[in-house]
């Protein structure tokens, strides 16, 4: 089979590598879409390399069809040749087939095609895990989730609308504020006009102070932004896209009890990973299928066109997922 890898100087190519071999408690999918993840570019650059046993080629979330199954996998589950999936991956995606732990698939759901498929693996189970496992929000609670216009904000909102949460988020301008206005966010601060310390200062003045932040950018502005938050609230940091140093008032943190978490899905065992799609199929899965909640794909590029696709991450231009479909 074919997959991308990574030349030398960082370019990538479509080129030959040995076809995946399942194991007793795998199904072998037949790939037709990956999405893209920031931790793409990260494996890329040679700054997030893959869990041992996963191929060395990038790629966490797939749709797809499953062509064979392991022996342990007809004992186990209902899965059989032909369904189609979605499926969560320690790496991988960017191929043509894919060998992958049957507990780790997913159903498509009913309403989405197989590119908005690929779109919910590794975003959507990010956005579970930390809203209600991390952040164990609860209807009426407020969130903060930085980055708006990012594929994960894409997700977490309109999730955590669905599940009646309020919502503030943040971005750099008028346009891209304009370009999210369909994932129903309550308050979007533009971060060039308003300083976003001030506003969750007067949310909390006001009573709607911030009970859950997910935070991908960090830096200076994370200590500052952490003395406005509720009583107990949680801020869990899952990158440090603006920085990795910041200054916090630490009396603030213990009289406030709030909880600073460090939180990334791809160091969870997989068996967690297995608790957690387990949980977006039951929990989220409806509001999916009732089109509460949806991927919004920003494009879809051949997997040929892989290196283009990564640009487009690079430069930020997205809002929403990038997806490379695989002939």
């Amino acid at each position: 089979m074919k997959a991308i890898l990574v030349n030398e100087d960082r370019s990538l190519r479509w080129d030959n590598v040995p076809d995946p071999i399942i194991k007793d408690d795998e199904v072998l999918v037949k790939i037709e879409a990956a999405a893209l993840n920031r931790a793409d570019l990260m494996q890329r650059e040679g700054d997030y390399p893959p869990p041992a046993g996963c191929p060395e080629w990038m790629g966490l979330e797939i749709a797809g069809t499953i062509v064979e199954i392991g022996d342990e996998v007809k004992k186990k589950s209902n899965w059989k040749t032909g369904d189609k999936v979605c499926a969560l991956l320690g790496g991988g995606g960017y191929a043509e087939y894919v060998s992958v732990k049957y507990d780790m698939c997913m159903p498509v759901p009913k309403n989405c095609s197989m590119v908005e498929a690929a779109a919910i693996p590794e975003a959507f189970a990010t956005a579970y895990l930390n809203l209600f496992i991390e952040g164990n929000i609860k209807k009426g609670n407020t969130l903060l989730m930085n980055a708006g216009a990012s594929g994960l904000a894409s997700v977490i909102i309109p999730m955590a609308k669905a599940f009646g949460v309020r919502v503030i988020t943040t971005v750099l301008s008028d346009k891209i504020a304009n370009s999210i206005s369909h994932l129903g966010a309550d308050r979007v601060v533009v971060t060039t006009k308003e300083d976003i310390s001030l506003v969750l200062k007067e949310e909390l003045e006001n009573g709607h102070g911030v009970d859950v932040a997910i935070d991908c950018l960090g830096g200076e502005i994370m200590g500052k932004c952490i003395h406005y938050l509720t009583h107990g609230a949680r801020w869990i940091m899952i990158a440090a896209l603006a920085g990795t140093k910041t200054e916090i008032d630490l009396k603030n943190i213990y009289v406030r009890n709030v909880r600073i978490i460090g939180s990334t899905l791809r160091s969870r065992t997989p068996a967690v990973k297995a608790e957690i799609l387990a949980g977006i199929v039951s929990d989220v899965y409806p509001k999916i299928e009732s089109g509460d909640v949806k991927p919004t794909i920003y494009k879809v590029l051949p997997i040929t066109e892989a290196e283009a696709a990564h640009d487009i991450l690079y430069r930020g231009e997205n809002v929403g997922k990038v997806v490379l479909t695989v002939k």
